[in-house]
């Protein structure tokens, strides 16, 4: 039986400038890094806290071609914050590509891009 979600894979186009916009945008941290010297290489990144998830950097072009058919779309995720406002604000003053905030029978939301125009959810948790 599952009993959580531990990693997420989200193929990229540019591994380095992911990296880049989840810690330096998002304020996530590098959790691992791997490379086997033939062009697999990943890179893990997660909330700075002890998050139990993850996400998996992979590289888009490396992955459809040793899996053929794999669906590389990116995955509808949200994330939850104690600090909407601020991750709101954070975010606009970084010039990320954020959209308006929408409330929810459940709370405030928002969305943002990354740098490849993928689009992630932020949901506030009271």
């Amino acid at each position: 039986m599952i009993t959580k979600v531990v990693q997420i894979m989200l193929y990229v186009d540019n591994q380095d400038e992911a990296v880049r916009f989840w810690t330096e945008n998002v304020g996530f941290t590098v959790k691992a890094e791997e490379d086997n010297g033939q062009g697999m290489r990943w890179i893990e990144v997660a909330p700075a806290n002890e998050a139990e998830t993850s996400i998996i950097l992979h590289n888009k072009e490396f992955v459809a071609k040793m899996s053929p058919g794999l669906n590389l779309g990116t995955p509808s995720l949200m994330f939850f914050t104690d600090q909407f406002d601020e991750l709101y604000s954070g975010l606009s003053n970084k010039k990320v590509k954020v959209g308006e905030i929408v409330e929810m029978p459940g709370g405030r939301v928002f969305n943002f891009a990354d740098h490849e125009e993928n689009y992630f959810a932020v949901m506030e948790r009271k």
